[in-house]
This record gives C-alpha cells, sequence and structure tokens, in this order.
C-alpha cells in the first residue's frame, strides 16, 4: 500500500517494557506483526499510545526500527515526531524518515495556547524537514483543533502534507468543511480510540487511529459499515464501546488497560510499567476487569475479518 493512500485502521503500537524498563523488542515486534495480520492501513509509533512521553529520542527511534523490521514494507509506518519544539520536531522527523518511517506524524503543541500561525509555523517546519508524506495531529483537551483554513493553508505552504488526525467529539461539520476545502489532498483520520468512527464515516473520515488490542474487531466494524451494513457494525461496537470509553479517561490510565488488555488476549507475554505511573484502586481496576470480561467474549463472537 502507498503511504499517501492510507485507509482504514491504523493502530498506535504501544511499546512494551521489561522488568528493568527497557524496551521489549521483541513483544513490540510481534504487536507490529499482529497489526499486518489484521488488515490494517498503516501503523504509528511512538505516540501518547506508545508513551513516547517516557522515552528518550533514541528509544523513540528504535521503536520506529524495530516497526519498520518487523512490517518488513508490508504497511507503512507511521513515525510520530512529537516535541514542543519545532526544531527538535524537525530533527526527530528527519530520524524517523532516515530509520525508514514513510510518513512521518506530529501532534501540534499544545501545553500552552498558541495561535493557529503559530501552529501553521510548528507543522510547516516539521514537514518541510522531510520527503515523506506529513501527518498532522491535533488532540487539544483544553478547546477546539485546527479546521479547514488549517488544512488549507499548510497544504499550499508544505506540498507533502497528507493527513489531518483529530479527535474532539460533534467534528462531522469539520470534516465536511476539510474535504470540501482540500478535496482528496488531505485526508482526515480519526483518533481518541475510534470512539466517534460510526458518526464520522458518513462524513468521509478515510481512517481511524485506534489502539491496538482490539483493532481486529474495530477493522471488522470498519469493514461492515464501509459496505452498507451499519446494524451489525453498530452491534459490534456496543458491545466495546464502553470499555474504549472508560480506558480513555486519562491516557495514563488508558497505557496500563491497553496493555493488560493485550496480555490477556495472549499478544503480549508481559509487560512492566516505567515509572512514574498511574496506580489505579480496587474500584477503578474491578469495573475494568469487569467491562475487559466484556471484551473478550465480544472479540470470541467476532470470527474473522470479512
Amino acid at each position: 500500500m502507498s503511504a499517501t493512500d492510507i485507509r482504514g485502521m491504523v493502530p498506535i503500537i504501544p511499546v512494551p517494557f521489561r522488568e528493568d524498563e527497557s524496551i521489549d523488542p521483541e513483544g513490540l515486534a510481534g504487536l507490529c506483526d499482529f497489526a499486518v495480520r489484521e488488515g490494517v492501513g498503516a501503523v504509528c509509533l511512538p505516540a501518547y499510545g506508545s508513551e513516547f512521553y517516557k522515552l528518550s529520542d533514541e528509544e523513540r527511534l528504535q521503536a520506529v526500527r524495530v516497526a519498520v523490521e518487523a512490517v518488513g514494507g508490508r504497511v507503512p509506518v507511521m513515525g510520530q515526531s512529537n516535541h514542543g519544539s519545532a526544531r527538535r520536531a524537525a530533527q526527530l522527523a528527519r530520524a524517523n524518515e532516515k530509520a525508514g518511517a514513510s510518513v512521518v506524524s506530529v501532534a501540534l503543541p499544545r501545553t500552552f495556547s498558541y495561535g493557529e500561525d503559530d501552529l501553521l509555523d510548528f507543522a510547516r517546519t516539521v514537514g518541510g524537514a522531510v520527503g515523506v508524506p506529513l501527518l498532522v495531529q491535533d488532540w487539544n483537551p483544553s478547546g477546539p483543533a485546527v479546521g479547514a483554513e488549517f488544512c488549507a493553508r499548510l497544504l499550499e505552504a508544505c506540498p507533502n502534507f497528507r493527513y489531518i488526525k483529530l479527535e474532539e467529539p460533534r467534528m462531522g461539520p469539520k470534516v465536511r468543511a476539510i474535504r470540501t476545502r482540500c478535496g482528496d489532498a488531505i485526508g482526515v483520520l480519526e483518533g481518541w480510540g475510534g470512539e466517534y468512527m460510526l458518526e464520522l464515516l458518513p462524513a468521509g473520515i478515510v481512517g481511524v487511529m485506534p489502539g491496538l488490542a482490539l483493532i481486529d474487531v474495530l477493522q471488522r466494524i470498519w469493514n461492515l459499515a464501509g459496505a452498507g451494513r451499519l446494524a451489525e457494525a453498530y452491534e459490534h461496537f456496543g458491545r466495546i464501546h464502553p470499555w474504549i470509553a472508560y480506558s480513555l479517561q486519562s491516557m495514563e490510565s488508558y497505557n496500563y488497560l491497553e496493555k493488560d488488555l493485550l496480555i490477556r488476549r495472549g499478544l503480549l507475554r508481559a509487560s512492566h510499567p516505567r515509572h512514574p505511573r498511574m496506580r489505579l484502586d480496587p474500584d477503578t481496576m474491578a469495573y475494568a476487569e469487569f467491562l475487559m470480561g466484556r471484551v473478550l467474549d465480544a472479540v470470541a463472537r467476532l470470527g474473522r475479518p470479512a
């Protein structure tokens, strides 16, 4: 599949750690292989769901190199290049491209309230540093994400800008506006665990960037919805949605629960937390265990993707 024609599921690959908190490359390679075998459009790391914020620059590159080798050209690898500095993000992007990433992904800096011109300059700096396609992620917990005007301006300034990842509620009109303004030049992907995917498919998203642990179920939902079998898609989605919503109460709890589910599914041998970790209280864990049981039942009911 071409890096400029990514469609469907693009899971964020978590980075598993050994007991000494070093990266487990064998475990990581196995997770990448599972994703490819489930028919995903691409894989992405190291992002928020990979705990990039706990990795050194060299460890981030190590994760990308492991993914590139494990995938072996079967699907594109998106090398996430997050940093609060445009200069450093551009350096990470160049390093990811050199490591074999066929797409560079970067999150807009949202620690402070930058204006749209400042965010545009940030994205243009990163995109101009590489020759591969650029994906821009905007996760803005404190307000609205960028929209059609930002995408059009960035596309004009940065020809390799190809994808925008958005993750906020009620963004159907924004997706339609981006498509109207940019046409097929920019593909919109939905994040936040895929929570809004059924709502946004009619608006024209080209894919979803969820976690990995339920990628087979989400791929099945995507295929069913794309074939017009919405009732069946919703039936599968309804079984896993409570887990998605509950696990995403915070990114740190999500990262812990995502790996726990991967272990329960037999897709990961073990993963030890890299400290600091969020210690979940007994009530939270009890309900998480209940929801995990429901999710495992949903996986058992699934069968193989169509």
